[in-house]
């Protein structure tokens, strides 16, 4: 729908006030930045590239207009180098930096739970954040990743559900499943509900996933949120109860589900950065010899656990729990069973 009255033609289009000052707060917000600055000739040509040549306007007006727009707090910045020289306008500031959009851009386009035409879409609306200019500059430097995405186009919607019945802290019930061998998606245990009590969302590893109390085993447990099918939020409330996300969070490892136990591990010390960067600076570390150091921490103990150990060879060496370093111990004659086996 056209913002001018009149029509192009052999009449002239005539804008009024509220029309051209609605239109010059779009061309200000969209095609200026700090790089980009306009002169009122320049606006002025804005105005003839949308309407026609034969549109009507006052320069008088147009700067009344800008004074206007400055009076209800729309930012325009107004520069001018030399007196008699031509002053520029333009609209500098943005709720979000060039680099924050960017940050933005980067992670809709790494995350899985998305999917590839969310992504595009959702980069689209992030790019109008900024000036049209600098929307040009974030176009080159994005990548999508198709093999990674979700096929899920339900994520989006359970994700919001789930925020609102954690807000309300109302139960959950869903099915859930993963894909066999021949790709399929199988529903778990025959497709029965799994009903929770809600307790947060979070982003790891490129994964959503919903922690959650799971009522028939009476434990904590996490679930990945492109695996969940069929969320329906009851009308069961619950009371509130403190639950502390990062922790849990750090505690676990690939997010396995497991049992937490004090666990002493040996590590050499080129990998501090990567015990810090999982346990935190306040993480127990105590300095074993010129080589080691020993962290203790309260973890889930499970494969994933393992997994993780093992990726760092023999820098890392498991003092207990007994239990824990069996398992290592365990899963590395598995591994050398595995490529002594012959004709393989």
């Amino acid at each position: 729908m056209s913002v001018f009255s009149g029509t192009r033609g052999d009449k002239m289009t005539r804008l009024d006030n509220k029309e051209r000052m609605l239109k010059l707060m779009e061309i200000l917000k969209e095609q200026t930045d700090e790089e980009n600055e306009y002169t009122i000739d320049e606006i002025v040509e804005c105005f003839k590239r949308e309407y026609g040549p034969e549109v009507k306007l006052n320069k008088n007006s147009l700067k009344d207009d800008i004074n206007h727009l400055i009076e209800a707090n729309f930012d325009i910045t107004i520069n001018q180098e030399k007196e008699g020289m031509p002053k520029y306008y333009s609209h500098q500031y943005r709720l979000f930096e060039l680099y924050e959009l960017r940050m933005l851009i980067d992670a809709v386009a790494s995350a899985r739970f998305i999917t590839k035409d969310e992504t595009k879409q959702l980069i689209r609306k992030i790019k109008k954040l900024t000036s049209t200019r600098h929307a040009r500059k974030l176009h080159n430097e994005i990548l999508i990743d198709s093999s990674v995405k979700s096929e899920s186009k339900m994520v989006r919607l359970a994700i919001n559900d789930l925020h609102e019945a954690i807000s309300e802290r109302k139960i959950v019930a869903f099915q859930y499943g993963r894909y066999n061998i021949n790709k399929e998606f199988v529903l778990s245990h025959d497709g029965d509900e799994y009903r929770v009590r809600p307790i947060a969302l979070t982003w790891v590893n490129d994964f959503y996933y919903l922690i959650a109390y799971f009522f028939k085993k009476e434990e904590i447990r996490h679930y990945r949120m492109d695996r969940l099918r069929n969320v329906r939020i009851t009308e069961e409330q619950f009371p509130y109860e403190p639950f502390d996300v990062s922790k849990y969070v750090s505690s676990t490892f690939h997010m396995y589900a497991g049992s937490e136990e004090w666990i002493k591990i040996r590590f050499h010390h080129d990998l501090i950065n990567v015990i810090i960067d999982k346990f935190g600076k306040d993480a127990d570390i105590r300095k074993l010899d010129e080589q080691h150091f020993v962290l203790t921490a309260k973890a889930i103990v499970s494969d994933g656990l393992v997994k993780w150990l093992l990726n760092w060879g023999k820098q890392a060496k498991v003092l207990s729990p007994s239990s824990l370093v069996e398992e290592v111990v365990n899963e590395i004659h598995n591994m050398l069973t595995v490529y002594d086996e012959s004709g393989d």
